[in-house]
């Protein structure tokens, strides 16, 4: 079975409309949903990035079943990890227990807002390592220091604490973060079908543990239309996580994809409104043995309508494939 879920994207659409529209996908049946937690968007053409937590608190308190998550914060530069784990704990009070604390080690597209430089990714490893034992120690209650080779924590404490402190998950791109995830996660997430990412996983240590995927559609009745939209928006999602996390600004992701053709787009984000070549994009997600798939509905203005086609068409197509 594939769980089917929601993905709240925060680079296109404001604050106000991320919440109805997580409020609709509670309506439509979504089993959970995920929220993005940018400082930029990707492309200028997308044209948002609203602060992701207050809008997780808003959604948890105009929701009440579907689960909430962040897809993914980094807990290394822009946010102390202290601070994380004091926004985590008060999520999973505000939402009784519906949230889960997606983590990776970033992109400089957000992270270089606070200054310091953007650093090689085994030191992004390494920062997220120690990001995480500290969360976890402050979830464990009473006060925590620390000295480590990149955080300091002076007598922290978090002061309203969860009986059940929320999951974390870590995303993987390739060996190292899938051992690292492996070791020090309750679930995985990544944004490519691919099996040896799973299986890197689970040979360090993460046999057994929920695995959260996420994908791009495009639902349009007008399939030109979807195909135009696509490009425009999410045509920097095929450069791959190397290049994605190392470009600094959308100005960088808009040179990087100039080239890139709708047909391009196409070939790798179903666009239309034939439910079939949703289920059979969402098809290697579940082969490769995620257990979890996180839709992203291209353009903030579609919203609805896809919502709408997914609780009468799409929902019912895809729980018959994957049960």
């Amino acid at each position: 079975m594939v769980r089917i879920g929601y993905t709240m994207m925060t680079e296109q659409a404001g604050p106000r409309e991320l919440v109805q529209h997580v409020v609709r996908a509670e309506e439509a049946s979504f089993d959970f949903s995920v929220t993005s937690d940018h400082y930029f968007p990707w492309l200028a053409e997308q044209g948002h990035s609203p602060y992701a937590w207050s809008v997780l608190g808003a959604a948890a308190q105009a929701t009440s079943r579907i689960p909430l998550m962040t897809y993914v914060t980094c807990p290394t530069m822009r946010y102390h990890p202290v601070v994380v784990a004091q926004k985590a704990a008060t999520m999973q009070l505000l939402s009784d227990g519906r949230f889960r604390l997606g983590l990776g080690s970033g992109e400089n597209l957000n992270e270089h807002v606070v200054g310091g430089g953007w650093p090689p990714v085994d030191v992004r490893h390494q920062m997220l390592e120690e990001a995480v034992e500290i969360i976890r120690a402050l979830f464990e209650g009473g006060h925590v220091n620390h000295r480590g080779e990149h955080f300091d924590v002076e007598s922290a404490r978090l002061w309203d604490l969860p009986d059940q402190p929320p999951p974390i998950g870590i995303a993987v791109s390739g060996k190292r973060s899938c051992a690292l995830a492996g070791r020090l996660a309750d679930l995985v997430i990544a944004t490519e079908p691919k099996p040896e990412l799973l299986e890197a996983f689970d040979r360090g240590g993460g046999e057994g543990k929920p695995r959260v995927g996420q994908l791009p559609v495009c639902y349009d009745p007008d399939r030109d239309a979807a195909v135009e939209r696509a490009h425009a928006q999410f045509r920097w999602f095929g450069n791959g996580w190397k290049v994605n996390s190392e470009l600094p600004h959308p100005d960088s992701f808009a040179s990087a994809t100039q080239f890139v053709r709708p047909d391009d787009v196409a070939a790798s984000i179903p666009c239309g409104s034939d439910p079939d070549d949703f289920v059979e994009a969402v098809r290697p997600y579940a082969e490769a043995g995620f257990t979890e798939v996180a839709l992203v509905q291209v353009g903030g203005e579609s919203q609805h309508a896809f919502l709408d086609w997914s609780e009468r068409t799409l929902l019912p197509a895809l729980r018959k494939a994957f049960g």
